[in-house]
């Protein structure tokens, strides 16, 4: 397995350089393809009586939107000028229905986190881009260095997701100096547990990874939040996991773990769905 396609999501309407310097810094280790995607809706959504009204766009905006592409088009390929090949992807839409669409095209799909208070128009959703999109994404939080695959935690659990999660993480994980195989439980499901973290690292070290150790914890509240004490416990700079979710009358429903990594960690996660 390799990643010969990267692909970010850069938002048109506020500072994602982090997030781009990020996708930069892997395609150049993994001598990847970068592929930028842009979307803006230009039917703004209001509120009238209880009621969801979508403006109607102009000529101007338009124009300006186009403009407004075209110049971060321009930067993104200046800044990836040195990679081995750079595209560049727009179109006047839902940035969460074009990312989700063109994500066909690469082999990992870079995000931002789950943000409140946006604006219809510029709102993409990371999980709707997890559940939709066929790929692993991995989600980046709004200040972040490089991503250094110093120590690396992957988030066991014995379900489909997980393991989807932990072979689409192996380019990744190969590349980390060292990997912690965690699984967080109750104690009547600790044999078991203990069992999938063995063989979680067994696969992983037949892979070629450097597994540092296998971590047991009972959960003793919420295991996000146990996940992400021991992420910052361990100064680990990414995790990975099965990521968890489904749409139920048009919302999307995630579990506990997946909604916090989605809007919360303070490192770059990686989820699959």
């Amino acid at each position: 397995m390799s990643i010969a396609a990267i692909m970010v999501h850069l938002d048109a309407e506020r500072d994602c350089e982090q997030r781009v310097q990020v996708a930069l810094d892997l395609a150049d280790r993994f001598q990847a393809t970068l592929i930028g995607v842009a979307g803006l809706s230009l039917r703004p959504a209001f509120a009238a009586g209880g009621v969801v009204v979508y403006g109607e766009p102009t000529q101007h905006d338009y124009r300006t939107m186009r403009a407004r592409f075209d110049e971060m088009g321009k930067k993104f390929c200046v800044q990836g000028q040195h990679l081995k090949q750079v595209e560049w992807r727009t179109a006047l839409e839902l940035p969460s229905e074009l990312v989700a669409r063109e994500a066909r095209a690469a082999d990992v799909v870079l995000v931002g986190q789950t943000r409140t208070g946006s604006e219809v128009r510029d709102l993409i959703e990371p999980g709707v881009i997890l559940l939709r999109a066929g790929r692993p994404i991995l989600v980046v939080p709004d200040v972040v260095a490089p991503l250094q695959l110093r120590r690396v935690v992957v988030a066991c659990k014995d379900t489909r997701e997980c393991r989807r999660a932990v072979q689409d993480a192996l380019p990744f994980l190969r590349e980390a100096k060292e990997v912690l195989v965690v699984g967080i439980g109750e104690e009547e499901s600790k044999s078991l547990d203990k069992k999938t973290l063995a063989d979680v690292a067994g696969y992983l070290v037949r892979h070629g990874v450097i597994v540092a150790d296998e971590t047991w914890k009972r959960a003793r509240g919420p295991v996000a939040t146990e996940l992400l004490e021991l992420v910052r416990a361990e100064k680990a700079d990414l995790v990975v996991a099965g990521g968890y979710g489904h749409s139920r009358l048009g919302e999307w429903i995630f579990g506990g773990v997946t909604h916090e990594l989605l809007a919360s960690s303070p490192v770059c996660c990686m989820l699959s769905h």
